[in-house]
């Protein structure tokens, strides 16, 4: 049976362990009490290292592998669950580097040449995906250099990398919504239960009664309050989840595309057609040439 994340603990992350450094290093496996829907003022630069599963970056929803690489803006909620097997354990899953705005701000002011970071931490408001696998190599050198590093030596290394994110086109921006209309810190215990049951159940004939029952909600409590702390209706939010899947397989295997439409939990062809066409604007057999094409590319790095 695989193994998810149990998201239990509530909310705000207060990093406290600043100790005066203008920037966090940190890593930690899988599992951890780390692994849950949270949000913190620090942007954190976020590269998986091992193992897949689901991402949820605002109101997106996507997948992750190793050497994926994501950075979220001060706020913004976020959460990596991991789809493991029951005993599988990863002592190392997440690379993460945290800094505040108050640093570059501050830094800003007195070298001009960081302000070309500006554009760079605008678009990390919605969260941002890389995508060069190139980048993403340097990128990984740089965090362990940082993370080897101390002082002056690490704010270069840290810089230099910035630098690198700052000047790639090949990313995708992911939330459609801003950390102010989702991060409120009352809602995220609830919250928390909410995903982490609706992860467990999406491929089933999951309903927003059930979810509602399981959080001690009335549905119609439950449907506003889902939205409002999401972004997404309970319905579309299911759906996105069930496309992310679909995707996944699309990528990974060569199985059918009628096997892919109801191991991802949508009940019948049309509507995932329907469903996927919406979301990816393409059908679920041009994701996979696409896919297929993009790996090809990738190869001749």
């Amino acid at each position: 049976m695989a193994r998810t994340s149990r998201i239990t603990d509530p909310s705000y992350e207060l990093m406290d362990d600043h100790e005066g450094h203008s920037l966090i290093y940190r890593q930690h496996g899988f599992p951890s009490p780390l692994v849950r829907w949270h949000f913190h003022k620090e942007y954190e630069l976020h590269l998986i290292v091992a193992s897949s599963g689901k991402v949820f970056i605002g109101d997106y929803i996507g997948n992750f592998a190793p050497d994926t690489l994501f950075l979220t803006g001060p706020n913004l909620p976020h959460n990596w669950i991991s789809q493991v097997a029951a005993d599988e354990v990863y002592p190392q899953r997440d690379m993460l580097v945290n800094f505040t705005d108050e640093v570059l701000d501050s830094g800003s002011a007195v070298f001009s040449e960081l302000q070309g970071l500006a554009p760079l931490l605008a678009r990390a408001q919605y969260g941002i995906e890389f995508r060069c696998p190139r980048l993403i190599s340097e990128a990984r050198t740089l965090m362990q250099r940082i993370a080897d590093s101390t002082g002056i030596a690490r704010l270069g290394h840290f810089l230099i990398l910035m630098e690198l994110l700052a000047a790639t086109e090949d990313y995708q921006l992911l939330s459609g919504v801003r950390a102010a209309q989702l991060a409120d810190e009352s809602n995220v215990e609830r919250i928390n239960r909410a995903v982490d049951y609706i992860f467990q159940h999406y491929v089933q004939d999951l309903t927003q009664e059930q979810v509602a029952e399981h959080l001690g909600m009335t549905p119609t409590y439950f449907s506003r309050f889902f939205k409002q702390a999401t972004g997404r209706g309970f319905v579309e939010f299911v759906n996105r989840l069930r496309v992310s899947k679909s995707c996944e397989l699309l990528s990974t295997s060569d199985k059918p595309v009628t096997d892919v439409c109801f191991e991802s939990g949508f009940s019948n062809v049309s509507n995932f057609n329907r469903r996927f066409q919406q979301l990816k604007g393409m059908t679920p057999s041009g994701y996979r040439r696409l896919v297929t094409q993009r790996m090809t590319e990738q190869n001749q790095y």
